[in-house]
């Protein structure tokens, strides 16, 4: 049902046409973003930011596509620390549009399978706000176990918001 693929250069223009209607969607869920973010120069500079990150090993940036590939969203591994802790952080977003079709669901099961076979992470971390209930059941039909609650962890909607934060781990058949 749902693709993950590395984000290129050639998807600036359809995320930044994707975003600018999901806007008003997004916007309760995301960091305050300027005006430029949803243009396609934008979304030019965050793909080439992302795309360095990536070749440095920090980052694992998707996007998230139907079946007949069309973008719907994206998904981001963040954070990845190698050594002993073999870790990241996990964001994700689906377009309004395309929300409750599963694609999300999906898209975090193909991803934690890139993280734990491909990459040889232990642990995936991902973070969502308290009365954010259907990113919560999205994690938990992948296995993330909830772990605690963090005050103030994030600005978002220029706010400090609380998380619930969620962990999976790989635990290889013994």
């Amino acid at each position: 049902m749902t693709v993950t693929r590395l984000i290129t250069m050639q998807d600036a223009a359809v995320l930044a046409e994707l975003l600018c209607a999901n806007r008003a969607f997004l916007a309760p869920w995301e960091p305050v973003r300027g005006k430029d973010y949803f243009t396609i120069d934008g979304q030019r500079a965050v793909i080439h930011d992302v795309l360095a990150r990536h070749d440095q090993g920090s980052v694992l940036p998707h996007v998230i596509t139907d079946d007949s590939g069309r973008l719907v969203g994206r998904i981001t591994l963040n954070g990845i620390v190698r050594g002993p802790f073999q870790s990241c952080s996990m964001g994700y977003w689906v377009s309004a549009a395309d929300n409750g079709r599963g694609f999300a669901t999906a898209a975090v099961r193909e991803i934690i399978r890139v993280a734990f076979t491909e990459l040889g992470l232990h642990r995936i971390q991902a973070e969502t706000m308290l009365h954010n209930v259907r990113s919560q059941r999205v994690l938990e039909r992948n296995s993330f176990a909830r772990i605690g609650m963090a005050p103030a962890y994030l600005c978002i909607a220029g706010e400090w918001q609380d998380h619930i934060l969620y962990q999976v781990v790989n635990s290889p058949a013994a």
